[in-house]
């Protein structure tokens, strides 16, 4: 039987801190909430290697982050104990269980009605107090909660959707990851009065979130 504490601890200890994730909120939160519970039943025992991992049902195309992608993009969002966040693409609900650990409240928005469902349910068996799971297109954000002092995108964008830049507060931070595969990069994107500045943070890879695809070009 895999022992789930031992496989959290190396998680922490030999694909986070070997990486530059040196936040110890950040370390402790993804040494406690229990990520073989956000993976189907059938990936339990791989849910800790460091490899982005199917969720959903089959076909679904979504997918949980490289814990070491994930705990760097979370560390770029500095959030603190008095933030609210919105997580775009709350998929299983682990990157809004461990977000929750650090910030006030988190709002978790998921397009796929299974999706959304499952991770409510989970988030309160878990008894994450401060974190709702609401149900809309991925793309427009959820402003009625907003505005945001963190956005944290939980997959790939090919195109950042101005909707959610929008929701930003000022001072707000926005965290994603831009491009796929190889061409992949992390970056951080602030605002200052109705000025949104962004900045390159590290490559990174994660799977394409729907509705940020970019339109396919018309050619001759």
């Amino acid at each position: 039987m895999t022992d789930f504490n031992q496989s959290r601890r190396k998680m922490v200890d030999n694909q986070l801190r070997t990486n530059d994730v040196t936040d110890h909120q950040i370390l402790d939160a993804m040494e406690v909430v229990p990520r073989e519970r956000f993976v189907p039943a059938s990936k339990r025992a791989v849910a800790y290697i460091d490899e982005d991992l199917p969720i959903g049902a089959s076909g679904s195309g979504r997918y949980l982050m490289k814990p070491h992608i994930f705990g760097k993009l979370i560390q770029l969002a500095q959030i603190s104990a008095d933030d609210i966040v919105l997580v775009i693409g709350a998929g299983s609900g682990y990157s809004t269980a461990v977000a929750a650990k650090l910030a006030a409240s988190v709002v978790a928005l998921e397009e796929n009605a299974d999706l959304a469902r499952d991770a409510g349910d989970l988030l309160v068996d878990l008894g994450t107090e401060n974190a709702v799971v609401v149900e809309g297109p991925l793309v427009d954000g959820y402003a009625a909660e907003g505005p945001y002092d963190v956005i944290l995108i939980d997959g790939a964008v090919e195109v950042l959707s101005e909707a959610l830049l929008k929701q930003l507060k000022s001072d707000g931070r926005l965290v994603v990851i831009e491009g796929q595969g190889g061409a992949g990069v992390a970056k951080l994107y602030q605002k200052s009065g109705e000025v949104v500045s962004g900045r390159f943070a590290f490559n990174a890879s994660a799977a394409l979130l729907p509705g940020f695809a970019q339109a396919a070009e018309f050619t001759f």
